[in-house]
């Protein structure tokens, strides 16, 4: 297993996020293109997956599709991104996929706008 699998632990393949979504799979690959989600390939088959915890209450993380735009064009890859989302920061007592899912988009939109500097 890869740092960033470890990291994230728990992942979707791409058949259980359009399920908890209640979508078409043709849907997640969109949310895929239009950067409302990442998705790397992982485990020993291979499978393109989402990071669980980008889902909520059976919804995409509110603030994930912005956050990840910003990121990607500071240039992070989804692997880059994925791994900024998922690791610790003590200043933010917690990891910034923590304070997207509780609302606070604003501070890791601004600590993502300066990685683009």
């Amino acid at each position: 297993m890869s740092n960033v699998e470890d990291l994230v632990g728990e992942w979707l393949p791409l058949p259980d996020v359009a399920r908890l979504l209640d979508v078409s799979i043709t849907r997640v690959h969109s949310l895929i293109d239009e950067r409302a989600l990442a998705a790397l390939r992982v485990g020993e088959r291979n499978i393109r997956s989402v990071p669980a915890e980008f889902i909520q209450d059976g919804q995409v993380v509110d603030s994930l599709k912005g956050t990840i735009v910003v990121l990607s064009d500071a240039g992070y890859s989804d692997e880059d991104l994925i791994i900024w989302l998922f690791t610790q920061d003590e200043s933010l007592r917690g990891r910034p996929i923590d304070a997207l899912r509780e609302g606070r988009k604003t501070e890791i939109r601004r600590r993502a706008q300066t990685l683009a500097w």
